[in-house]
């Protein structure tokens, strides 16, 4: 039986995020019978520690310290002790120890060594840019490609979920020689389970101001690096007639620094719609989109990027290397030169239904054949079992 560790997720059941979603169809998706999966979820009461099974894998709480911005640093670290503790207890033959992030590279080797001295290997995927973040301050931000070169030097193995990412990290450390793999993320290719006329969905788009077809969507964390400046104003510059909804949660402070610079609040086109966390739901008012913003440059093989591809007809992507790697040709490409996006959404207002339908079929082919959830699932077994 090969023991394999997962350190890094929030944990299973999955309700959001993409790491989350990862691991519970990787759980969920499971065929071999010679894998077990453990994975650590974090909890933020003591009451709340303790371990329970969920897809057949066997889920530990560790508790995320109360200790601020470090937390997840700590949790990460609490996570590793618990499973080197297991490993130990249970006499774990040749385990794998799966970290998802580059967040403790500083504090790694110590654990890797005593990984290693149990019979074990660590793998580490490493995400995407994170030391690029806007978010992040400029200390942080250097912690973070500190901690990525400690974690790249200690791992046996790093996993990339995408080719652009894995080039990177051959090339910025080429000093190390690290050794890579690409392994995407995955995404589902089912349609929404909700009819067209669903009170769930015809519901949704009453309160939200929206019809059918007639809206461009964005959906993504509301951060900077994602550019909803940008999407935002080359909308509001273009002459369409259709709306503009974002699901996203917002940042206050964030979304009135983007009032002061684009004044959207004056364009009814333009709508905030909040979060939207029914799957199937989200899934159904991605397919009913006219067409489907991607503003994000900075990661891997992106999950919101993913799961456009699979349900929405029309999309128009940033210029970026990890975009066109993913979506090829079954997209429109902009750039964030003024007039570019604007002049885009006004060219993909008048497409033909036939041009339309030929890059639906495209983004869907490339979801179908190249990161189905089955398609990944059975990678990632393969990687374990040592036969990839």
């Amino acid at each position: 039986m090969q023991h394999v560790f997962i350190v890094g997720s929030k944990g299973i059941p999955a309700n959001y995020g993409g790491y989350e979603t990862f691991v519970e169809k990787l759980t969920e998706n499971q065929v071999s019978p010679d894998i077990k999966y453990h994975v650590a979820c974090a909890v933020d009461s003591l009451d709340e520690v303790g371990e329970f099974e969920h897809n057949g894998a066997h889920c530990f709480n560790v508790l995320r310290r109360p200790v601020g911005a470090a937390r997840a640093i700590f949790y990460d670290i609490d996570a590793l002790k618990w499973c080197i503790a297991y490993i130990e207890k249970n006499h774990v033959e040749h385990p794998i120890v799966y970290v998802l992030a580059c967040r403790i590279g500083p504090f790694f080797g110590k654990y890797v060594k005593k990984i290693h001295a149990l019979g074990g290997e660590v793998f580490v995927n490493p995400d995407g840019h994170e030391w690029k973040r806007a978010k992040w301050s400029a200390p942080v931000r250097k912690y973070w490609k500190v901690s990525e070169r400690g974690m790249v030097k200690r791992a046996d193995l790093m996993v990339c979920d995408s080719k652009n990412i894995e080039k990177y990290i051959r090339k910025e450390y080429a000093d190390l020689i690290p050794k890579t793999t690409f392994i995407a993320y995955g995404a589902d290719v089912k349609r929404s389970s909700l009819a067209d006329n669903d009170p769930k969905f015809t519901g949704w788009l009453t309160e939200k101001g929206l019809k059918p077809f007639d809206y461009y969507l964005v959906v993504g964390r509301f951060v900077p690096e994602n550019n909803y400046e940008t999407m935002i104003r080359e909308f509001m510059a273009s002459g369409s007639k259709r709306d503009f909804a974002l699901v996203t949660g917002v940042d206050e402070a964030f979304l009135a620094d983007l009032e002061q610079k684009t004044h959207f609040k004056g364009d009814p086109r333009i709508k905030f719609v909040g979060t939207v966390y029914d799957q199937e739901l989200l899934k159904k008012i991605r397919e009913q989109a006219y067409g489907y913003f991607h503003g994000h440059e900075v990661g891997g093989t992106n999950p919101s990027l993913l799961e456009a591809l699979a349900s929405t007809r029309l999309n128009l992507l940033l210029d970026v290397g990890f975009n066109r790697e993913v979506a090829e040709s079954s997209s429109l490409y902009w750039t964030k030169e003024s007039g570019d996006l604007a002049s885009l959404i006004e060219h993909a207002d008048v497409m033909g239904e036939n041009e339309i339908d030929v890059l639906d079929e495209a983004s869907a082919s490339v979801i179908r054949n190249r990161y189905s959830w089955r398609y990944i699932t059975d990678t990632y077994e393969d990687l374990f079992l040592g036969k990839k």
